[in-house]
């Protein structure tokens, strides 16, 4: 069983490599972009029965950092 656990910084955090890549696609020409937020996919290939109860656990102790950061966990 697979999971996906995206991790993004929490709304007034700030992001110095999303701003980099805001900065560097103006730089390739590419207009209208207004913001950018950069974060992380973890792919977690789990046992059978493994609940999302666990994963979240996961997240909470090392997956992410939950002073800045929020997590989604997607599972079958």
């Amino acid at each position: 069983m697979k999971a996906r656990v995206h991790v993004m910084l929490k709304d007034g955090v700030l992001d110095p490599q999303g701003a980099a890549v805001k900065h560097a696609l103006g730089a390739l020409g590419f207009e209208g972009v207004e913001g950018v937020r950069q974060g992380k996919v973890i792919e977690l290939d789990l046992a059978e029965g493994t609940t999302e109860a666990q994963v979240g656990e996961m997240c909470e102790k090392l997956l992410a950092n939950t002073v800045i950061e929020s997590y989604r966990i997607e599972m079958p």
